[in-house]
């Protein structure tokens, strides 16, 4: 830097490193150049994507995995419009994002240009905030308030438009990178907490539903002291699970899905229901709350959305370890509640017992997931790409650790499970990981194979193979009698992995699955695993669930 002026770009990453960002994810553009140089000469890593919108996949999954925003990069226009999806996956999952992207120069912005268009208003609706940088000096603010909105309460994806004229602008004499802070956790009113404790002291059928803010806030240990000190059953989402051990005794397992499956009957008899971190885009409450008069205390770091289904009796806004523990205090003991908590645990576990019996080829779903289960430990990844495999990961995968069992359940975006995971190894190097995504999601962002062989990111990917959009086939044969347009050819999965230097598997007996995935799993590579799935098994869980309606509800 001695024999040049320091730019603005340098100045860019100069606030990123004070920020803590150790990885961004991107492609460079013409108008991004001096950005991606000043990157190559800082303590960030780089990581070169195949796609943008794989790009914006990892920064998420990183966010998620860290609580720290996970940032992404591209050139203007196309590139930009690229980050949009992962972008708006982030928000909706409540998860830490910076998307910065290039722009075309301030010298004409106000006019018809080649590559131009209106990125801020373009990202405005999917993000918390979204902003111009306009000018070389409002870069240290604009960065800070970007990193503070994206991971406070509730957090979010940031997006900033960088003009290329502004990029390779000399930074004003002076100016440098604002200090990190961050918020202290704080105690809950005590009115609050006495009128919540009222309500407990109270009910006769209490269960505590955990959501994402509760994993977010690496509340894990306070909700079970809370359940065990009350005695009182636990539900999860799918963005919670794991934070509450799928093996405790006080476990239901996780809710969200189906309208009645078997989770759903530890809500049938509740008076109270603890929201612990419930978010509502995580599922619609009208599911555990169908007539709207069960009493809801709401424990979270900000008030709930507004829903007929979801009348918030009292709300505890603050920490939530921290409303946990003084709740509890204030309930003191109270009997046995959640009758229905063993016989839920009884069923879920029979289910999974029985796919892990079953031999049938191609595999049942309930099968995969017992198999995968037994493949991984207990702090390894499973990231779950939306589809009809997502059901069954979510409702029979027994997770016990937080963010260990990944799933997008706010925008249920396909295909973000490949690129998710490169962040996934790089966030946590010591945890295998594993994709489960269908044959439809996996050819979206496959290109993203290259980059973890080149990065370095061993993995394994486990396609669950029907030749078709199969929760599509699914939805169509449920409520029309019949599918149409769901149907597609793929190719060889083996030899499309070892086009690309991975390993690649074929299953061809469901005894063949689990010994592969060890072997997958040992291997310090990228592996392709092809595995066909017989969803035949979706139109009997609808009928087991519609029988166990009669007998538990």
């Amino acid at each position: 830097m001695a024999d040049r002026a320091r730019s603005t770009a340098h100045l860019i990453v100069e606030c990123l490193e004070r920020e803590g960002v150790t990885h961004v994810f991107g492609i460079p553009g013409e108008e991004n150049i001096r950005l991606v140089e000043a990157l190559a000469e800082s303590s960030i890593e780089y990581v070169l994507t195949r796609h943008e919108q794989g790009a914006s996949f990892m920064a998420e999954t990183y966010g998620r995995l860290t609580g720290r925003a996970g940032v992404c990069s591209a050139t203007l226009g196309p590139g930009a419009i690229n980050l949009l999806l992962g972008t708006a996956d982030a928000t909706t999952n409540s998860t830490p994002v910076l998307a910065l992207s290039a722009q075309v120069g301030m010298n004409r912005n106000y006019k018809e240009s080649h590559q131009s268009v209106d990125l801020v208003a373009m990202f405005e609706p999917v993000t918390k905030w979204s902003a111009l940088v306009a000018t070389p000096g409002a870069v240290p603010e604009m960065v800070r308030k970007a990193f503070k909105l994206a991971q406070t309460e509730r957090p979010g994806a940031v997006y900033l438009a960088v003009p290329e004229d502004v990029e390779e602008a000399d930074a004003p004499d002076g100016s440098v990178a604002l200090p990190v802070n961050v918020p202290r956790p704080d105690d809950p009113a005590p009115g609050q907490v006495e009128r919540a404790a009222a309500i407990l002291r109270e009910s006769r059928n209490p269960v505590v539903l955990a959501g994402h803010g509760a994993a977010r806030a690496d509340a894990g240990a306070a909700l079970r002291r809370f359940a065990e000190r009350l005695d009182v059953p636990v539900a999860t989402t799918f963005h919670g699970k794991g934070v509450f051990a799928d093996d405790h005794p006080l476990a239901l397992g996780a809710v969200g899905f189906m309208r009645h499956d078997y989770v759903n009957f530890g809500f049938d008899q509740a008076d109270v229901i603890v929201a612990v971190g419930y978010e509502l885009q995580e599922f619609d409450p009208v599911r555990i709350n169908p007539r709207g008069d069960v009493r809801i205390i709401h424990v979270h770091r900000f008030p709930a959305e507004v829903d007929a289904h979801y009348d918030v009796a009292v709300g505890l806004h603050s920490d939530i370890t921290r409303s946990l523990d003084v709740l509890a205090d204030a309930v003191g003991g109270r009997a046995g509640a959640g009758a229905h908590s063993e016989r839920i645990r009884e069923l879920l576990t029979a289910e999974l017992d029985r796919g892990r019996a079953d031999d049938r080829f191609p595999l049942a779903p309930a099968r995969v997931v017992a198999d995968t289960r037994a493949a991984l430990g207990r702090e390894d990844i499973v990231l779950v790409d939306t589809g009809a495999l997502k059901m069954w990961m979510a409702r029979l995968y027994p997770t016990y650790e937080p963010n260990t069992c990944l799933i997008s359940n706010g925008l249920s975006t396909m295909a973000w499970t490949v690129p998710g995971a490169i962040a996934a190894k790089i966030a946590r190097p010591q945890a295998k990981v594993l994709v489960a995504t269908g044959d439809g999601a996996f050819l979206m962002n496959s290109q993203e194979i290259e980059t973890a062989l080149r990065v370095g990111t061993p993995m394994v990917i486990l396609i669950w193979v029907d030749d078709a959009y199969g929760l599509i086939s699914w939805k169509m044969d449920l409520e029309i009698g019949h599918n149409v347009e769901t149907g597609f050819g793929n190719p060889d999965f083996v030899a499309y992995a070892e086009s690309f230097g991975a390993t690649g598997y074929r299953i061809t007996s469901a005894e063949e699955l689990l010994p592969t995935l060890r072997t997958a799993l040992d291997a310090d590579t990228v592996s392709v695993i092809a595995c066909p799935v017989d969803y035949s098994a979706n139109r009997d869980l609808i009928a087991s669930l519609g029988e166990l309606d009669d007998t538990l509800s």
